[in-house]
């Protein structure tokens, strides 16, 4: 098995989108939630949601990577600057918890087929190698810590044991939930 984590760029878009929507709805989140303002997103209508990503995978940061598996793209993994996320840096619930300049990984999916076969632990460290390479001190990611068995409609948040597998440490609490199970705040310093 050959892992390869790539920025999602234009020319990848594709790859992106067979992990995220592979049918192809235009109601579909295409992981914008976090990197438009919810004015913007309701703005652009269900139509133009896809457009709009591929807008962002044409800036100098891609907004996340795509994992593959002997080629074929099996993982997704929006990371980037906290300050590239206008629903982190406006949030009440998920607050910085210090000044660092942090990269921020808000979603994590894994392609349909594809799942508990190992592809979170490659994906997550891609993105925090992604991240290191544009300059990033520190990654942080707001899993949930889930009481009991995890709501699968939520999984994309990801649980605390996935992130302390890859290095990650808790850094505090949030306000937030989701799914009725807390969020919390986890940092893996790179720098």
């Amino acid at each position: 098995m050959a892992w390869d984590v790539r920025p999602v760029t234009p020319d990848r878009f594709e790859d992106f989108a067979d992990v995220v929507n592979p049918n192809r709805r235009s109601d579909a989140c295409w992981c914008l939630s976090h990197r438009l303002r919810a004015q913007e997103i309701e703005e652009l209508g269900a139509g133009s949601r896809e457009q709009a990503m591929r807008r962002l995978c044409e800036r100098e940061n891609p907004p996340g990577v795509v994992a593959y598996l002997d080629g074929t793209p099996v993982g997704w993994c929006s990371i980037g600057p906290r300050s590239d996320n206008p629903r982190l840096v406006h949030s009440r619930v998920i607050r910085p918890v210090d000044d660092v300049s942090v990269w921020s990984i808000v979603c994590v999916v894994v392609r349909g087929g594809h799942r508990r076969q190992g592809v979170t632990a490659p994906l997550i460290e891609g993105a925090v190698e992604y991240a290191r390479s544009r300059g990033a001190p520190a990654v942080e990611a707001y899993p949930v810590e889930p009481q009991g068995r995890m709501d699968t409609t939520m999984a994309f948040v990801g649980t605390r044991s996935m992130f302390e597998k890859a290095g990650f440490e808790v850094m505090g609490t949030t306000d937030a939930l989701a799914s009725q199970m807390p969020r919390i705040v986890m940092r893996r310093s790179i720098a």
